[in-house]
Formats: structure tokens, sequence, C-alpha cells
């Protein structure tokens, strides 16, 4: 059988626009056209910490930090070289039980708050999240799941079910029934869900990263844990993206003293460098659900806790406890943020800066219609609805050769998550960027002027 196909050194030589094309071709063809048309599409050929380059040599900062993946950066040694140190083992035997697999929840179960001891390892934050409401509905026999509004617990369709943002939900729908929004923050209305006793869970991120890094008031968390045992409901807390030092705590949930009932895992969990996600539970619960023989087998993954991954992580957890990333990210994260906070009083786009550890948001004042909405036939108001940030974003990139982007449900928030290796003069050249950029536009309108003039350019020719 002769086909045309390409091989991985065909592949790894080829061209931005044969890159492009393929995309076009077989894979997301107006995602293709967005990230072309914002000059995103580069082609990067290596990475080391929180610096990447590319084919032509030039220098970047990743502050996009692969959506929370990469805390302790891009290719870190120790993550390579346990990799290497288990090739030629079985990567994938379930019908046995795995000494990395048993490791790696043993540490897990050290490393995360209150009594979370059982582990189940999946491929992806979705997945966990899956894995955690189903477990939920099996450990305590109800069916009711309560979220919030604003949130992103991923796109699969119970994830989805519990994600508070209807321009993904809508096309979808209807999802899966028995699961009610209530507003992020708000502890009476949680009480009001909670108080008829037939809730199963309520689910909630400590910050709502894809929201636009929202982070609720004091005591908000530890209220919700409160309720939820005060009621019978389970507090599954999603740590996907806020795991794992990120915030200045191995886990958000510890700057509250929170204890969750379920905790979603992934993202850095991997090393920046395989997928792996996980769920945990604690002894009471995973007995409710999966105590017997008969229910042990009824939530598997087949590349669950496979030999790669498990190394992987084993990996990245060791490096994460050994470098104290976390404090790190806790002393980085205030320097970094009142240098932010200095460029809000100083400029009026800045409408706010907000996070905590490295996790912080920049949200920028949504810029009003002018001459560029006319001359576009009205795509001028709906681009920047959706991708404002995203023209910030390219600035940074093209003129300052640092990457990052927005968030998925607030786009006026461009997102800073460097790898907590990050050092401050890398920071202060963020900084730097967004000064002279804030400085030079002195308003969204003269940026959009600038930066949007050629995407304007690009969405006319494909009208």
């Amino acid at each position: 059988m002769d086909r045309d196909i390409i091989s991985l050194d065909e592949a790894l030589e080829a061209s931005r626009e044969q890159t492009r094309q393929w995309h076009r071709d077989c894979v997301n063809t107006a995602l293709a056209s967005l990230l072309s048309l914002l000059d995103f599409d580069r082609g990067y050929v290596k990475a080391e910490g929180v610096r990447v380059w590319d084919a032509e040599g030039r220098e970047y900062l990743d502050f996009l930090g692969g959506y929370g993946s990469l805390n302790i950066g891009h290719n870190h040694p120790k993550v390579w070289e346990a990799i290497e140190k288990v090739k030629g083992r079985p990567a994938i035997l379930q019908a046995t039980l795995s000494p990395l697999v048993g490791a790696l929840a043993k540490n897990l179960a050290a490393i995360t708050p209150g009594d979370l001891k059982h582990a189940f390892f999946c491929n992806s934050g979705a997945e966990a999240v899956e894995g955690a409401l189903k477990t939920a509905r099996l450990s305590t026999g109800k069916k009711k799941i309560v979220y919030t509004e604003n949130s992103f617990h991923g796109k699969t369709f119970g994830a989805l079910s519990v994600t508070g943002r209807t321009k993904y939900r809508r096309p979808f729908e209807p999802l899966v029934p028995d699961c009610y929004s209530i507003p992020y923050g708000d502890l009476d209305s949680l009480e009001l869900e909670l108080r008829r006793k037939d809730v199963a869970a309520f689910i909630v991120e400590p910050i709502q990263g894809e929201g636009g890094v929202v982070i609720p008031l004091d005591g908000y968390l530890k209220g919700a844990e409160e309720l939820c045992h005060q009621y019978g409901a389970l507090l599954i807390v999603d740590e996907i993206q806020t795991g794992f030092g990120r915030t200045g705590k191995m886990f958000a949930c510890e700057h509250e003293e929170v204890k969750p009932d379920i905790l979603c895992l992934a993202k850095s969990l991997g090393g920046g460098l395989m997928p792996i996600g996980a769920f945990m539970t604690t002894e009471k619960v995973w007995k409710e659900a999966y105590g017997r023989m008969s229910s042990c087998l009824l939530h598997t993954s087949t590349f669950g806790g496979n030999l790669l991954a498990c190394a992987a992580a084993l990996a990245a957890i060791e490096v994460l406890v050994k470098e104290d990333l976390p404090a790190q990210a806790a002393e980085k994260g205030a320097y970094f943020k009142s240098k932010l906070e200095a460029l809000e009083k100083k400029y009026e786009m800045i409408k706010e800066v907000r996070g905590l550890g490295l996790m912080i948001g920049v949200e920028f004042y949504q810029p009003t219609s002018g001459w560029l909405e006319k001359i576009s036939g009205g795509a001028f108001n709906k681009l920047s609805e959706e991708y404002f940030a995203s023209l910030v974003a390219s600035e940074l990139l093209n003129e300052y050769q640092i990457i990052t982007a927005y968030t998925l449900n607030n786009p006026n928030v461009i997102r800073l998550q460097p790898p907590l290796v990050v050092e401050k003069e890398q920071l202060d050249r963020v900084v730097f960027a967004l000064d002279e950029i804030c400085q030079k536009y002195r308003g969204v309108g003269r940026l959009l002027a600038k930066t949007g003039k050629e995407v304007i350019k690009g969405l006319l020719k494909r009208k």
C-alpha cells in the first residue's frame, strides 16, 4: 500500500507556511487563520526553563506557561532523566500493579491537604473532573451537582456541564442533567442549593483562572467547605490550574486551610512533558464509591497511570518539593504584582491587576467602536469583544518577544503565568514591555489602530 505520508523528520523540518497549510487543511481551519492573523503561529524549535527560541534564533520569554502546565519550566532535566530511566519497561500493562502508580499516589497523599488518600490517574484535567463528578454521585447516592458562574472545568460533556460560560455550553445542550449554577463567591446562594440536602457535590476553583483570574473574598472556600459538610454534600476543589505551587502554596485551597473531599489535578503534574491528570479522594469517599470488588472497575482509563506519565510526575513533584517552588512563587509573585499595580495606577487603559503568587491577570478596559468598526462592516466589535487581550498579547509577542494569551471566559484579561523558576530580571522585562505599550498608545483605541489594522485587513480579505 503506497500512501503519501509525512515522516517525523519531514515534520520537524516543515516551514511555517507548510505548517499553516496542514492546520488549515486537516486540523482547525478557523483557529489556524486567527493565529496567523495575530502572527502567533511562528515555529519554536528550542525551550529551556522560561525561555524558548524560534527557527530564526530569536529568544522569547514564555509567560503563558502552558496554561499552568509548566510550573517547573520547559524541558526540566530531572523530568527527562526520569523518562529515560524507565525506557525499555512496559509502558502500558494494566493487568498488574505498577510500583510507579503506587509511589505517585503515595507522594500525592503526602503533599495534598487534609485527609486525601486515594488517587485515580487519567490523562487530562477534563478527565479528572469527569471522574470526580462520577465519584461524587456514586459515593453519595445523590445526583445534583452545584457549580459556579464564570467557571471553567473543561470541555468534555460532564466537565462542560459544570462550566459556567454560555458560549461553550449552548451548542451542545442538553448537557448532563441536574447541574445547577450559582454566583461565584456567594455563600448564601450555595446554602440555598445545599439546604435541600439533595446535592452530591459542589465543584469550585479556588481562583477562577479562565474566568479572568478572579479571586473570591477571604473565607469563601472555608465557608463553602463548612456548608457542604453541614448539608451532606462533598466539596470538589478543582486545582488543575492553581495547583503545584502556582499561587504560593502547594495548593491554593491551603491559603484557607480547606480540606477537600475530592481534589482535581492535572497540568503541571506531568512536569511539562507528559499528559497526566488525577483526582484524589478521602478514604470514606473512595470506599463508598469503589470499595467493593463489584464496584472497583466502574471507572477506568487505558492510558491512565502509564509508565512515562508517572515517571514524569514523580520527578516533577520531587523538583517542586526540593526547590521549594511554592515559596518562590509567593515571593516572586508579590514582587511582580506590586510592579504591575504601579502600572495600573499610572495608566487608564489598565482596569485591574489581580492574582496570587505567579497566577496574575491584567484586565484592560473594553474598547469602544470607531472607524475600524465602520470599515470592517461590524467585524471589529465582534473581534474586540472576543479577542482584545490577544491584540495586547500580539504586541507583547511581536515587539518584545514575550508569549502570553487571554483568559477564555474574559477576553479583556491577559494571563501572566510564567514557570515558577522565572527570574526577577525576566519579570522586570515584562513590566518594562507593558509600561512601554501603555505609554506608547495611551489607550485601547490607539493600540487597536496599530495592532488591529493588520487583523482587519485579514478579515476583509476573507469576506
